[in-house]
């Protein structure tokens, strides 16, 4: 097996918007699983904390934004 390593240097700005559409990507097919027949029930707890697993990547997605703005 062969490993490669890549390193890119993004701006900021890219690296931003990359996450918030990653992050509303995940919670459309978290959504889409949901509605499944036969899909998975999920508890409301469980549901609280995917929804603050996204918030929390966007909120380092704007500090870093920020960080690097100044």
């Amino acid at each position: 097996m062969t490993e490669l390593e890549l390193k890119l240097s993004l701006p900021d700005q890219i690296v931003s918007q990359a996450i918030r559409k990653a992050a509303a990507e995940r919670l459309i097919e978290f959504g889409k699983r949901l509605r499944k027949p036969g899909g998975p029930e999920i508890t409301e707890a469980e549901l609280e904390s995917e929804l603050k697993a996204v918030r929390a990547e966007l909120r380092e997605a704007r500090a870093r934004s920020s960080l690097h703005q100044l």
